[in-house]
């Protein structure tokens, strides 16, 4: 009998602090956005990147869910000699801590957050001629899927009463195409 107790009140006080958890949530679309900035990925010299982002609301009050999706491409070589191009499409999810200011203009933040990369690398080589004889060219193509983890933070700042500048530094640890990512961008807030 005693048992039976000690079950009943762990079940009830795991289900009070799961009302209480999801009573303290507020999601819905907040706002969506766009960033363009410079990419830096391992073993390749940096490039342009952009993207999508949005606000899904909070998770806890400090807590903001962000979704994203970015997309970035490299190319070194030229044609006449043979070209090597890695791409990289990703999207994931971010949690992002906003610190507390005093000032409502200027809002920092930290996070992390996991991202599925889809990463494609091509080497192409042109026909040739060496000696009188024609020397065929090949292209070689390969795609990879792989699961990333981001660390990083920013900040945004009002620009009007529906749009906000942003600005953030991500770090995404990937296999082979770790990459550093420094995008400006801005936030359009929908109707909430």
């Amino acid at each position: 009998m005693k048992r039976l107790l000690i079950l009943v009140a762990v079940i009830l006080v795991c289900s009070a602090s799961v009302q209480n958890a999801m009573a303290k949530t507020d999601l819905g679309m907040r706002s969506i956005g766009g960033d363009v900035g410079l990419v830096d990925p391992e073993n390749a010299s940096g490039t342009i990147g952009f993207g999508t982002f949005a606000d899904l609301g909070t998770i806890t009050p400090e807590i903001h869910l962000a979704p994203y999706a970015a997309y970035w491409s490299k190319s070194e070589g030229n044609p006449s000699s043979g070209e090597a191009s890695v791409s990289d499409f990703n999207f994931g999810m971010r949690g992002k801590y906003m610190f507390h200011v005093s000032s409502p203009k200027f809002q920092p933040y930290a996070g992390a957050g996991l991202g599925l990369h889809l990463v494609t690398g091509k080497v192409t080589i042109p026909d040739m001629i060496i000696g009188g004889f024609l020397i065929p060219g090949y292209e070689v193509k390969d795609t990879a899927t792989k699961l990333g983890m981001d660390l990083g933070g920013g900040f945004f700042t009002p620009v009007g009463a529906r749009t906000d500048f942003t600005c953030d530094f991500w770090y995404g640890i990937v296999s082979d195409v770790s990459q550093l990512s420094l995008k400006v961008g801005l936030a359009y807030k929908l109707g909430r």
